[in-house]
């Protein structure tokens, strides 16, 4: 193990930290600390203990024992807003925004600029072009929020925390729904806030963008700190190794799968912003979906799978055309459909894994209305145990899982079902690399069984390891086919999308 002891001119020194919730212990050692004008990576597997970390940083958990310095000082934060009165600010994957309320207001929330006790929202707006102008935005204050996209919604947050005079600032997953160019857009004005002298933590899973952006790396692993590199000391496959605890030989396995004949056709399908698609995929095929944000992928889909209504085309599976007006002539047509917001559209989060594997499966497991529990609980830890689900028993809430294991219960779901058809929509967004490399093996065991697999992945990486053949999307369009995967590349993909 590594470590970098802290800086005696660190902003911040965390030291001995340890936190354990009713029979978890959440982080057992755990020690970071940030440089004035650094940015620090916090990586590890979901479960690791990055978030408990960062909560008692910004005060909302209290630590069982260690310590926390800023700037030298002892300090111990009650709540969030005393973190950030302290000058620590967080931006989290779900924004602290009002949609109806402009941005200046917005950036100004709970700091109101009064004059003799009234709003003076001219003053708002002159202080946030202020702050605009100096992260380079040409947005306009005056904008509800809710017009704006997540990447300048993300931009109003960094400037609400710069309003607050941050001297930390702390992201977590802040590219998770960001574009390329996007992205790119944010590391531009990261590296502007670093020179100012700001500290970042950034916490993330694609390890391309931590190499690129971050001074440093800390790895967590099981509640504890692994170590800390600069970055250059160490190679990606060498972090990978530190977060999972083991060697992982092949980042993104190929599929080995041999093609059957044409089994899925998609022709003319229009509905919304989806304008006249045709496709087709063989079994054993990864088809890979791509395009910037907004291109229509997510809207492809759901139309395939009855979630929106179609206006023309038809859906041919095994030769046969199937008329599809709802997501459950979908699944009896053998298409399931893993959506991209697992959250939101996927899991009832507040019912148990159990009930959430069971919703779909429930018809084939009754007999005269009534349903086959010893069954339902069998079939269930099967799943569990061929996927490697980590829970601690069938009726623990599935709010309470990782991104990854959310994400295969619900894989867990549809393998009951007798799908031909299986369409993942960003399947590993937010989750761990080892859960990644585990999402990757399961997707190429299903192409080996000779299902159609769709994928769709804003990774550009991501999709030209592990698909067979890459269809770009642009303004509800296919823009374009790439496949020679030999020659394939993430300018291919970016020249077509845009």
């Amino acid at each position: 193990m590594k470590t970098n002891s802290p800086n005696i001119t660190s902003i911040l020194q965390i030291t001995g930290i340890r936190k354990a919730f009713p029979g978890v212990q959440a982080i057992s050692r755990a020690s970071f600390d940030l440089n004035p004008g650094e940015i620090h990576a916090l990586v590890g597997e979901n479960g690791a203990g990055k978030s408990t970390l960062i909560k008692i940083l910004t005060g909302a958990h209290k630590a069982d024992s260690g310590e926390v310095l800023l700037d030298g000082k002892l300090v111990s934060f009650g709540s969030p807003l005393e973190a950030r009165r302290a000058g620590i600010a967080a931006i989290y994957q779900e924004f602290s925004l009002i949609p109806s309320l402009p941005v200046s207001a917005n950036i100004f929330l709970g700091r109101e600029n009064t004059t003799h006790g009234l709003i003076s929202p001219r003053r708002e707006i002159k202080d946030t072009i202020a702050l605009f102008n100096r992260l380079g935005l040409k947005l306009d204050p005056e904008t509800p929020v809710g017009n704006l996209s997540i990447a300048h919604q993300q931009l109003v947050e960094i400037a609400k925390a710069l309003a607050t005079k941050s001297q930390i600032l702390v992201m977590d997953e802040p590219t998770a729904a960001l574009a390329p160019h996007e992205v790119e857009s944010l590391f531009g004005i990261l590296r502007d806030l670093k020179s100012e002298g700001i500290g970042i933590i950034f916490i993330g899973h694609r390890l391309e963008e931590i190499l690129e952006i971050a001074d440093r790396v800390t790895v967590m692993r099981d509640g504890a700190t692994i170590g800390t590199w600069n970055i250059g000391e160490i190679t990606r496959a060498e972090l990978i190794s530190q977060m999972v605890g083991r060697p992982i030989e092949e980042e993104y396995p190929k599929s080995k799968a041999i093609f059957g004949e044409t089994y899925f056709e998609v022709r003319g399908l229009t509905g919304g912003p989806v304008r006249d698609i045709s496709f087709s995929a063989r079994r054993g095929e990864i088809l890979g979906l791509a395009g910037l944000m907004g291109a229509g992928r997510t809207e492809v889909v759901r139309l395939i799978f009855g979630a929106d209504n179609k206006s023309d085309g038809q859906i041919i599976i095994g030769g046969e055309k199937c008329d599809i007006n709802s997501p459950k002539d979908a699944i009896d047509c053998g298409i399931c459909l893993l959506t991209e917001d697992r959250k939101a559209q996927g899991l009832i989060l507040m019912a148990s894994c159990r009930e959430n594997f069971a919703l779909p499966n429930l018809e084939s497991w009754s007999h005269l209305g009534f349903v086959d529990s010893k069954r339902e609980i069998d079939r269930f830890s099967e799943r569990v145990r061929s996927l490697n689900i980590r829970l601690s028993s069938p009726e623990q809430r599935a709010e309470d899982l990782s991104g990854g294991n959310q994400q295969k219960l619900l894989v867990a779901r549809w393998l009951e079902t007798n799908f031909e058809v299986i369409i993942f929509d960003e399947p590993t967004r937010g989750i761990d690399v080892g859960a990644k490399h585990e999402m990757y093996l399961l997707i190429n065991e299903l192409a080996a069984r000779g299902k159609v697999v769709i994928v769709i992945s804003s990774d550009l990486l991501e999709i030209l390891e592990i698909a067979d053949r890459i269809i770009v999307m642009r303004e509800g369009q296919i823009s374009g086919e790439i496949s020679d995967m030999a020659t394939a590349t993430q300018e291919k993909i970016m020249a077509l999308a845009t």
